[in-house]
C-alpha cells in the first residue's frame, strides 16, 4: 500500500474510533472499557492504542472535537442576518450533535492547552451571539452565554433506554419550550445569580 493509501486508511480508522468512542461513552458511561470502543468500531485494540495511548487521550480528543463543532455552530449563527434565528439555530445545532454530552467527565481528565484554547474561542463566540440577540431585544437580558451552555448540556444528556424517533421528537418539543422561555422580555425572574466563568471552568479542574 502506498504512503497516501496508508494515511487515508489511518484517517478512516481514526474516524471510526472517534464515532465509536462517542457512542460507547454516551450510552454505556465513561467507565466503559476501551475494548468496547474497538469492538464497536470493528477494529483491533492495536489500532486504538496506536492512535490513543490512554482513555484520557481519547476523551481529550473527543472534547476538542465537540468544542470545534460549537465554534462552527456559533460562527454559522453569527452569519445569520436575524439575531434570534442565529441564536436559536446555534442552540439547536449544539443540542443536535450533543455538544454537552461529555460534560460529566469534567474534573476527571486533564485539560490540555488545545482544549482550553478551543473552549475560550467557543465561549467568546457564544457570548457574541447572546449579546447580539440581547441588543436586538429578542433575548431576555438576564441570560448569559454560560446559562445557555448549561442549558445545552441538559439537552445533551442521552435519554434512558434505546434511542428511538420518539425520544428525538420529545427533545425537540421541549427545546422549543426552552427557546420560547429565552425570548425577551421574560416574565419570571431568574432565581440566584448567573453562573460565573470561574465556577464554569472550575468544574474541569482535577483534584
Amino acid at each position: 500500500m502506498s504512503r497516501r493509501g496508508r494515511q487515508a486508511e489511518a484517517a478512516r480508522n481514526d474516524l471510526k474510533l472517534l464515532r465509536a468512542a462517542h457512542e460507547v461513552f454516551t450510552t454505556q458511561g465513561f467507565d466503559a472499557p476501551v475494548s468496547a470502543i474497538a469492538k464497536q468500531a470493528g477494529l483491533g485494540m492495536g489500532s486504538l492504542y496506536r492512535r490513543y495511548r490512554t482513555k484520557e487521550e481519547l476523551l481529550q480528543r473527543l472534547c476538542i472535537i465537540a468544542m470545534e463543532r460549537v465554534v462552527d455552530a456559533a460562527t454559522a449563527g453569527l452569519a445569520e442576518d436575524d439575531p434570534w434565528q442565529g441564536f436559536a439555530g446555534y442552540v439547536r445545532a449544539c443540542v443536535g450533535f450533543g455538544s454537552g454530552a461529555l460534560a460529566p467527565v469534567a474534573g476527571t481528565i486533564a485539560v490540555t492547552d488545545e482544549m482550553a484554547r478551543t473552549a475560550r474561542q467557543a465561549t467568546e463566540l457564544a457570548g457574541r451571539l447572546v449579546a447580539r440577540a440581547q441588543e436586538a431585544g429578542v433575548l431576555r437580558p438576564d441570560v448569559t452565554e454560560l446559562d445557555v451552555s448549561l442549558l445545552i448540556e441538559q439537552f445533551s444528556r442521552p435519554a434512558p433506554g434505546p434511542r428511538d424517533e420518539r425520544h428525538d421528537e420529545i427533545k425537540q418539543r421541549l427545546l422549543a419550550v426552552a427557546l420560547d422561555g429565552l425570548r425577551a422580555p421574560g416574565t419570571t425572574p431568574l432565581p440566584g445569580g448567573p453562573p460565573s466563568l470561574e465556577w464554569y471552568e472550575g468544574r474541569w479542574e482535577t483534584g
